[in-house]
């Protein structure tokens, strides 16, 4: 790989001087997903509304489907969701044939359930139309109230960086190492596969997404560009930027996009085209790799519109509260609003992926 490859992710707003403290507790993060769809009431799939605290999703499953008397493969949900924090998500249960197991009488110190219902379709990961938060950042320093506000109102009226969060990479970049392994070769379980896929994928498109800020166009459209309307997924190549597309970026309602990489030829061209091949350049083997694997070219949004937007400053105490779409993490926000403890909330990624890691 490349030396030149970039593992510092820029900041929109320039580095924070704010510093506080996040997750003193789970309640300090909390989050809820928002499904695109109501249970329907029949079929053969409960659907279970849980509130879980300081407990691992894919834990919590296997609880699930030990009380229910299942096979793990029989729990299924739509995302995971931080262990260190109170979050409320859904689960299904495959229950062919079956009446409801006794949910209500289920008492777990982990975890209640909230409530159950039936539906006609299983849960299938990314089935959410996004996650609302509640963030308290508590024992706040350096702090230019003022300072802070702007930077709170500049991401709202200009958008937030759509970063991959750091637990897309795994502890201390473990699942790019894994990315490594598997490019070489290495064969693993199919769930591992996945992750380190994702995670080669999003660590070009951090770097690409990072390289289009430092120079100042992440929101300035050039040539060949392929823009995606706001709370959708559909994308249109824009060959020649004009006055409407400006206005129309300027008001969020539309948002240039970056490649998540695979097979195929990006929908990009001219000179975005040319950025993200170079930026791609950088990292062969995540490039390669990812062709090799078959994951078809997919299309991201740079930046993300926060909705439903609170801010309150009490003493040293932040709290932010914001919807996001699903597949956005908000520690690409808080990264822009304060450092946490001794350095910034990192997205920066530990030198697992460079040069003398791939002949180790």
């Amino acid at each position: 790989m490349s030396d030149s490859a970039n593992t510092d992710t820029a900041f929109a707003l320039g580095p924070p001087t704010a510093r506080g403290r996040l997750r003193s507790t789970p309640e300090d993060f909390q989050v809820a997903e928002i499904l695109p769809f109501t249970p329907d009431g029949t079929g053969e799939h409960l659907y279970l509304h849980i509130r879980k605290r300081d407990a691992n999703t894919a834990w919590v499953a296997e609880r699930l489907a030990r009380l229910a008397g299942l096979s793990p493969s029989q729990v299924s949900y739509a995302g995971l969701k931080d262990r260190h924090a109170v979050a409320k998500q859904w689960f299904s249960l495959h229950l062919p044939g079956r009446d409801d197991p006794p949910w209500r009488d289920w008492q777990e110190p982990d975890f209640q359930v909230l409530a159950g219902q039936r539906h006609s379709r299983k849960l299938r990961r990314g089935a959410l139309s996004g996650n609302r938060f509640r963030i308290v950042v508590r024992e706040l320093t350096d702090v230019a109230p003022l300072e802070l506000e702007d930077r709170w109102q500049r991401l709202l009226s200009g958008g937030v960086p759509n970063y991959f969060g750091p637990q897309r990479f795994g502890r201390e970049g473990n699942n790019l190492r894994g990315a490594l392994a598997l490019f070489q070769g290495r064969r693993v379980k199919r769930q591992q596969r996945s992750l380190y896929l994702s995670a080669a994928r999003a660590y070009l498109f951090n770097d690409l997404l990072s390289r289009r800020i430092l120079d100042g166009n992440w929101c300035a459209p050039l040539p060949g560009e392929v823009a995606m309307l706001e709370g959708s997924h559909s994308v249109f190549p824009v060959e020649a930027p004009d006055i409407t597309l400006g206005e129309r970026l300027q008001a969020l309602d539309l948002h240039l996009t970056g490649p998540l990489w695979g097979r195929g030829e990006p929908m990009s061209r001219g000179a975005v085209r040319a950025l993200e091949e170079a930026t791609m350049a950088g990292w062969p083997v995540f490039r390669d790799g990812l062709v090799a694997a078959g994951l078809a070219q997919e299309r991201r949004a740079l930046r993300i519109v926060l909705r439903e937007p609170a801010f309150s400053l009490e003493g040293d105490g932040l709290t932010l509260a914001f919807q996001l779409p699903a597949g956005s993490y908000a520690t690409a926000v808080l990264r822009e609003m304060l450092l946490d403890g001794d350095g910034a909330l990192s997205l920066n990624l530990p030198d697992v992926a460079r040069g003398p890691l791939i002949d180790s």
